[in-house]
């Protein structure tokens, strides 16, 4: 067998898998209806996978690189907060339309043990987090943020695919409870003068529209410079 029919055997395999998990949501595949369906033999099979459970990690994959698609295809706002903010709508309905992946992806629980292709979408949650901190937005670290925000996310998504419906407002409210925590936005502002000019901030950037996207910037750096001033006082 060439290189190149071996490659796409891997992948009509891989293609085969994926197209019954997704009809199935929830239901375990057939290794040997998987090569059924390709029309190899299961010898073929455990050379490209080693197992079963390869077979689901090379699925896994896939599903992590249909979802990185997606956010790449995303609109980026370039406001850390409310991309984040755009991210976690993007992340609940990529699960709900893929419930069968999204079980996969993070629904398969291992203690001690994440799917290497985990790392990915999370890498790009933590540069969000990252770029926030460095504007002084964030009251945690960004690493306790990402952390915060992808426990959350993950939660609410497999919440509704447990329940078989979409519950956008619950999905909004979680989201929004998250993004007050991490800003400390929703914290009491009497005395508070860092809280006050967080909330401000992110009322700002969640409704950008209002003010327009320069105006938005200029007035978040105004605010970065009273926050400075504040903490230098």
């Amino acid at each position: 067998m060439s290189r190149d029919a071996s490659t796409g055997t891997r992948e009509k395999l891989i293609a085969a898998a994926a197209d019954m998990i997704a009809r199935s949501p929830g239901e375990d595949f057939s290794l040997r209806a998987v090569c059924d369906t390709v029309g190899v033999k299961l010898p073929t099979a455990y050379h490209f996978f080693g197992s079963k459970q390869g077979l689901a990690d090379a699925v896994v994959e896939y599903g992590f690189d249909m979802y990185i698609a997606e956010k790449q295809a995303m609109e980026w706002t370039g406001d850390p907060i409310q991309d984040i903010r755009t991210g976690w709508d993007a992340h609940v309905d990529f699960g709900l339309a893929n419930p069968g992946f999204y079980a996969l992806m993070y629904g398969k629980v291992q203690p001690g043990h994440a799917p290497a292709a985990q790392s990915r979408p999370a890498e790009i949650l933590l540069g969000l987090t990252t770029t926030a901190a460095e504007q002084g937005r964030l009251v945690v670290s960004p690493e306790q943020a990402s952390a915060h925000i992808l426990a959350t996310n993950i939660g609410v998504t497999l919440r509704q695919i447990i329940q078989g419906n979409p519950d956008p407002d619950l999905s909004a409210a979680v989201r929004d409870g998250v993004v007050d925590a991490i800003t400390g936005s929703g914290r009491p502002d009497g005395a508070d003068c860092s809280g006050a000019i967080s909330a401000v901030t992110e009322l700002a950037a969640s409704n950008s529209d209002t003010l327009g996207p320069a105006e938005t910037r200029l007035l978040q750096e105004w605010l970065q410079r009273l926050r400075e001033v504040g903490e230098d006082q």
